[in-house]
């Protein structure tokens, strides 16, 4: 008898335990492909943040792809869960899934990109793409020497950051009348397109030396395609803060890119679903800004999983 009062209450505590883990409700995060790096780094930051403080977490991937991700929300809401983490799949597209949720009383909190409409998402923490893209177009300028001929990919033209991050690379750059750009393409933020826009671009226009891209994993490509063709001399620099990235800085074939704290970034909209979740507790603002970090051959040893150890 004694043996199976220990048993039963064992599995009392277990099951106590259990239930307890996910006392607080499930948190839905939805991201793009997990096969980019950066949107991986949402999801494995994001989750056991989110376990350490008591939920049950669902991570989806809504592969850039509006109708995909209104299903999640969906499902979110059928689920009852009480938050969604997300990084949208598009300014403008990704509205109506926000307002579902919202008239689901299911508080959303976006993270990286934007949605062009306020008042429908409890926040919307994004890096200072502005001042990144600034930041690092400086670099640029200084490795190009201040002239010669180059071309620019651009990642989503649906996603806000693509353009803001475009905008800012120009404010810099067109101050300079020697730096000429000869062609602008979208590759969408991938970096197999990266590469194979690399390589008809400098079939195109061999004369260019530089290369502006609107994210790492597009320069990435940019800068394989470069290295294949046999063009080490072309300065090249992209937005994200990846590995992959800082490996191509540290090789010397990219010039940089600048640090999305994309980590901190995901931490912090957890912790603000978690003060809304329990106390009601709503942000101070709903738009906020992370900086970005530039990183360069000096500093880029201090750079690791979206992570930026330095001051």
């Amino acid at each position: 008898m004694k043996k199976i009062c220990s048993i039963v209450l064992a599995l009392v505590l277990v099951m106590s335990l259990a239930a307890f883990a996910s006392a607080e409700g499930i948190i839905y995060i939805i991201t793009p492909s997990t096969s980019n790096p950066f949107f991986k780094t949402e999801q494995d930051v994001g989750k056991p943040k989110a376990e350490a403080l008591g939920y049950e977490v669902k991570c989806m991937s809504h592969d850039d792809d509006a109708a995909t991700q209104l299903q999640m929300f969906e499902a979110a809401i059928n689920d009852k869960a009480v938050a969604i983490i997300c990084d949208n799949a598009g300014a403008d597209a990704s509205i109506e899934a926000v307002k579902k949720a919202d008239d689901a009383g299911i508080p959303v909190f976006l993270i990286d990109r934007e949605i062009n409409e306020s008042g429908l998402a409890k926040a919307q923490i994004v890096a200072d793409n502005a001042q990144g893209a600034a930041a690092i177009a400086e670099k640029w300028v200084e490795a190009m020497n201040y002239e010669g001929k180059y071309a620019e990919l651009l990642g989503l033209e649906s996603d806000t950051n693509c353009h803001v991050r475009s905008d800012n690379y120009h404010a810099v750059i067109d101050e300079y009348d020697t730096l000429e750009m000869v062609a602008q393409q979208s590759a969408n933020w991938d970096q197999t397109q990266g590469y194979e826009k690399t390589e008809a671009i400098l079939q195109e226009h061999p004369e260019i030396t530089g290369i502006i891209c609107g994210n790492d994993t597009m320069a990435c490509g940019a800068t394989q395609a470069c290295i294949d063709a046999g063009r080490d001399d072309i300065k090249i620099i992209g937005l994200d803060g990846s590995d992959e990235a800082a490996a191509y800085i540290k090789d010397g074939k990219m010039v940089g890119t600048a640090l999305q704290q994309i980590a901190a970034i995901t931490e912090l909209a957890i912790e603000e679903a978690d003060a809304y979740i329990k106390n009601g507790t709503l942000p101070e603002q709903e738009k906020q800004l992370v900086p970005c970090v530039a990183i360069t051959a000096e500093n880029v040893d201090k750079l690791s999983a979206f992570v930026y150890s330095g001051d």
